[in-house]
């Protein structure tokens, strides 16, 4: 399956930011514990987003005794570039105007456009 096709929904994609966010591979503990203080969830419902995850192959599932524990197939920088090609070539029709009038409308401050600048150009990005 070719993850740079898909966008994730807003669920599954706040559970791989708790898996990228630690060493992998990472305790179905150590997911609950970041999700906990801003999206408390069902165990169950965590688990079939694991799951759904896995089918999606955006992760790997490992038995360790009883328990699983869950490794990143895509890192976070993958995911994001593809969804920013995503975003630049279907909703942008591929339209640098197009684009930099979405960023500017999309509240970026004048210091982020400043810095978003000599980002580029440093050709830092």
């Amino acid at each position: 399956m070719d993850f740079t096709k898909r966008r994730l929904p807003d669920s599954e994609l706040e559970v791989m930011q708790a898996i990228w966010s630690c060493q992998a591979p990472v305790s179905r503990r150590d997911i609950e514990n970041i999700l906990l203080p801003r999206h408390p969830m069902a165990l169950t419902t965590l688990l079939t987003l694991l799951t759904r995850l896995a089918e999606k192959e955006f992760l790997r599932i490992d038995k360790v005794g009883r328990s699983s524990v869950y490794t990143p197939l895509v890192t976070e920088q993958e995911y994001l570039a593809s969804q920013s090609n995503r975003f630049f070539t279907k909703l942008c029709g591929g339209n640098l105007s197009t684009f930099a009038t979405a960023l500017c409308d999309g509240g970026l401050s004048r210091e982020e456009l400043e810095e978003l600048k000599k980002l580029l150009e440093e050709h830092a990005l």
